[in-house]
């Protein structure tokens, strides 16, 4: 796990412009936010990939995952999309700046796959405190 946050966070180190996915993706994300906020399970699970899907088989297994693993995603306020990159094999990167419920502010580094309906599906989420910027 820490060596896919390490090649990700290299290759930003070395971003290119994102591509015309990245508006794709940002509403992947978003819509994914929104359905967290929403108490919404189903909808929250639908962006999920189909790896995601086979780990946390049912919508409610995959909320009770988010909720205690990644409860600063759960309760994300004022997100703010950052840097992004399209890899080259068929996968995205997105850096999203969230907000939780208590005002400390985090990381999100979204991974994402290009499925074979040309839609996009998230792969995973590593998520840190960003020091010195809390409320």
């Amino acid at each position: 796990m820490k060596r896919i946050l390490a090649a990700i966070v290299l290759a930003f180190s070395f971003a290119l412009p994102a591509s015309a996915d990245s508006d794709a993706v940002r509403g992947i994300i978003s819509a994914q936010l929104d359905a967290f906020r929403d108490g919404d399970a189903a909808r929250a699970y639908s962006f999920a990939a189909p790896q995601i899907r086979r780990m946390f088989p049912t919508p409610e297994r995959f909320i009770a995952m988010v909720r205690q693993g990644y409860k600063p995603v759960y309760e994300a306020r004022e997100p703010v999309f950052l840097r992004s990159q399209t890899m080259g094999d068929g996968t995205f990167a997105q850096e999203v700046s969230l907000t939780d419920a208590a005002g400390r502010s985090w990381t999100a580094l979204y991974t994402l796959a290009q499925q074979d309906d040309g839609g996009w599906k998230i792969t995973g989420c590593f998520l840190r405190e960003a020091p010195g910027q809390n409320i």
